[in-house]
């Protein structure tokens, strides 16, 4: 009788003990489940992940927007620069050319002197073609050049016809006879062209 006890004793606490493990196997299965919740939990929802977005998009506007206005502030500084230097070289070579001048103007000072005291036609023309030359040899220096027309071809580039002359004869045909107005190079660019009478 006693020993029957026993024995229901016993399956009644081997039914307690695999209960218990049956338990405590079911708790062990269900913390990665209790974990992965935590972690979606921590995932951005779609409205928080567009939000997000929206913070980063508006971020990298303003720094656009400001390297846009740095650009802006400086081009517009070299803009100035440019157009103050541009004025000062402009300035610089007039300056430059009027100074080169200067000594032809005390020539012509010194020759109109001397004329008043001489009535050497002679002495007056000498002196005046050499103020002439010398006031050629400044300009030339500064890049200016007389277009040649003498024995010249008719060229439209450097020529301008006011007169249609008859040829005297056929080699002479298309050729500058005459030469009314001195044309001028600057720098290899025609600033005026030669006025000429030109054979037909």
């Amino acid at each position: 009788m006693n020993s029957t006890k026993d024995e229901n004793m016993e399956k009644q606490e081997e039914k307690v003990t695999k209960q218990e493990e049956v338990n405590n196997h079911e708790e062990q299965s269900e913390t990665p489940a209790s974990e992965k919740t935590t972690e979606e939990s921590k995932e951005l929802s779609p409205e928080e992940k567009l939000q997000q977005s929206l913070d980063e998009a508006e971020k990298r506007i303003a720094e656009i927007q400001d390297k846009y206005l740095r650009l802006s502030a400086e081009f517009d500084n070299y803009r100035k620069r440019t157009i103050k230097e541009k004025s000062e070289i402009i300035k610089n070579a007039a300056e430059k050319t009027i100074t080169a001048i200067l000594p032809v103007l005390d020539d012509m000072e010194r020759a109109i002197a001397n004329m008043q005291k001489s009535e050497d036609a002679k002495a007056w023309l000498e002196g005046v073609e050499l103020i002439n030359n010398k006031f050629l040899k400044i300009l030339s220096q500064e890049g200016l050049n007389k277009i040649e027309t003498e024995g010249a071809d008719f060229d439209t580039d450097y020529h301008e016809a006011i007169a249609m002359i008859p040829a005297p004869n056929e080699e002479q045909k298309g050729k500058v006879l005459d030469c009314v107005q001195t044309g001028y190079k600057l720098n290899d660019k025609v600033i005026r062209h030669a006025k000429v009478a030109v054979a037909q």
